[in-house]
């Protein structure tokens, strides 16, 4: 009987060992058996709690074939092992394939295929692991995270981890889908400043799976019109909401007050990703686009994109705003798709005509009638003095290029815009044709009733310049609308004090000179003379500011 004891007691010891290799874990990392579960064999449970652990990637979009830079921390814990992994949202498989960028990693096999996870070599204390992942180049391809397990000791662990979400973005622009960007064929994988949407629409139009990108303090909205501008337009609104978390909305635009949302409706498969402030939703919308008060059955609208801040939620004023060149057919991807000007050339020559025509030549004309009608008296051509023919000359060439800039304006917009700055505009056209008809039928200078005629004239031309200043600064806030620091408006009221100044100059110039004296003695030149160098300096100054900030524009 006692012979037969050692055998009982190597079958104990030798399973005994094998329990002890189970449970002390894997301390060189060779843990490809438990890549579906991703659960160290350690005869304890996961963790609940919220690990002390980060997984972190550098981008937050990748398409086909894209790298990817992930980094495990622990902050200002360590951990002894671990396991890292990509897989597709949802899924229970591992994807792509994973390069070292250290010694102290090894690359592991799972389902079926090499590369596709990492973990230690060694049961060494860790802080912080990185690890180069590469999306595959072909295949059905969705939105992925990052998942790993992390061992801080053989009872304490975490299992799956995960990264933020990182999009998907298809390379079927122009093949698949149909896309916009701000700049234009901007890849918002390789560039985070993009301002980007796409769209991937159903033959029959039941269904469309849009994306949508950029950076911005609360929102990217993107909308689908009829025209260039607000209004009427389908919306759809990736933004913040109350608790900083991103949303989709759908909505309606009504003009240039804050859109109508509206119940999302047949919104699905909707993905968010936040990271600081680049905000990229994607969905699959079966709601029909309505730019109407019902929805219509076309397929060519104008893409627009427009990003802001928010404010609990709620939507503010946006800051960038970018509309496609033409209509696009949501069917057709393979169209070339171009941002339309947010100022076209023949909008801003028409305001350069009308800072021309009220800052400088209206201004200078209406200076000299005022105040230097006794500089070279009795001196001109064809018995008319100088002061009158550079009067009149400078007047006219005001109303040529006041009436340019309206015909510009109006053969652009073929339409009434509203606003101020448009009635504004009218009326200065008006009283601009109406101001040399008067002056054609004045009567003579000894007329009884000549200061009649005066009145009029003086009234029209304080009315004229008056309503001009008002037009053009309603109108450089339109070229300032989405502009911070609004400098030309600022220069523009500049402009207004400096030609104040110089009238005031002027009129207790003209007093004096009523009393047989001068403000300032210039030798030979009278002050007139040099108050009026002096204007037109100052006038081109400020004038030359303002057309090189409309260029910009």
């Amino acid at each position: 009987m006692a012979l037969q004891h050692p055998l009982p007691v190597q079958m104990f010891l030798y399973v005994l060992v094998c329990c002890v290799g189970v449970v002390h874990c894997y301390g060189n990392g060779a843990v490809s058996e438990v890549c579906g579960s991703m659960t160290p064999r350690h005869g304890a449970d996961a963790q609940t709690t919220t690990a002390p652990f980060t997984v972190t990637a550098d981008k937050t979009t990748f398409k086909e074939g894209d790298q990817i830079t992930v980094t495990l921390n622990g902050q200002s814990n360590q951990f002894e092992g671990f396991m890292l992994q990509a897989r597709q949202v949802g899924a229970t498989t591992s994807i792509g394939t994973f390069s070292l960028m250290d010694g102290i990693t090894q690359l592991l096999s799972c389902d079926g295929a090499s590369s596709r996870a990492v973990s230690h070599n060694s049961g060494s204390k860790k802080s912080s692991i990185q690890a180069k992942w590469t999306a595959p180049t072909s295949g059905q391809l969705g939105d992925i995270e990052f998942r790993a397990t992390f061992v801080q000791t053989t009872k304490t662990f975490w299992v799956g981890v995960k990264s933020s979400t990182v999009k998907y973005v298809s390379s079927g622009c122009g093949k698949t889908k149909v896309c916009f960007s701000q700049p234009s064929n901007c890849d918002p994988s390789v560039n985070s400043g993009c301002y980007f949407m796409a769209v991937q629409t159903s033959s029959n139009q039941s269904e469309s799976r849009i994306e949508i990108f950029g950076q911005a303090d609360g929102y990217v909205a993107i909308g689908f019109s009829d025209d260039r501008e607000m209004g009427n337009d389908d919306i759809y609104i990736c933004g913040k909401d109350s608790s900083n978390n991103l949303q989709v909305q759908h909505a309606f635009s009504t003009g240039t007050t804050a859109p109508t949302i509206l119940s999302l409706g047949n919104v699905t498969n909707i993905t968010t990703v936040l990271n600081g402030n680049t905000i990229n939703c994607s969905f699959i919308t079966r709601n029909a686009i309505s730019t109407a008060s019902r929805a219509t059955s076309t397929s060519e609208y104008y893409l627009m994109i427009a990003a802001g801040s928010s404010s609990q939620g709620n939507i503010q004023i946006h800051t960038n705003k970018y509309v496609s060149s033409s209509k696009v057919n949501l069917l057709d991807p393979s169209q070339s798709i171009t941002s339309a000007e947010k100022f076209p050339a023949i909008v801003k020559a028409h305001g350069c005509l009308m800072l021309i025509a009220w800052m400088t030549t209206g201004s200078i004309g209406m200076l000299i009638a005022r105040y230097l009608k006794g500089v070279a008296k009795d001196h001109g051509c064809c018995g008319k003095d100088f002061w009158f023919m550079a009067h009149v000359s400078l007047m006219v060439l005001s109303i040529i290029a006041t009436a340019i800039a309206f015909i510009l304006v109006f053969a652009y917009a073929q339409d009434w815009a509203g606003g101020a700055h448009p009635v504004l505009g009218c009326l200065v056209m008006i009283l601009s044709l109406i101001q040399p008809i008067v002056a054609a039928f004045r009567c003579e200078p000894s007329h009884e009733r000549r200061f009649v005629f005066n009145w009029a004239h003086s009234f029209i031309a304080l009315a004229i310049k008056g309503l001009a200043v008002a037009a053009i600064f309603t109108g450089l806030a339109l070229f300032e609308e989405y502009v911070e620091d609004g400098w030309m408006v600022k220069v523009m009221g500049g402009f207004v004090t400096w030609e104040a100044l110089m009238y005031i100059l002027q009129d207790l110039n003209l007093r004096a000179k009523k009393k047989d004296s001068e403000i300032c003695s210039f030798g030979s030149m009278r002050p007139e003379t040099v108050l009026i160098v002096l204007f037109v300096v100052g006038n081109l100054a400020f004038l030359i500011a303002l057309l090189v900030g409309i260029g910009r524009s």
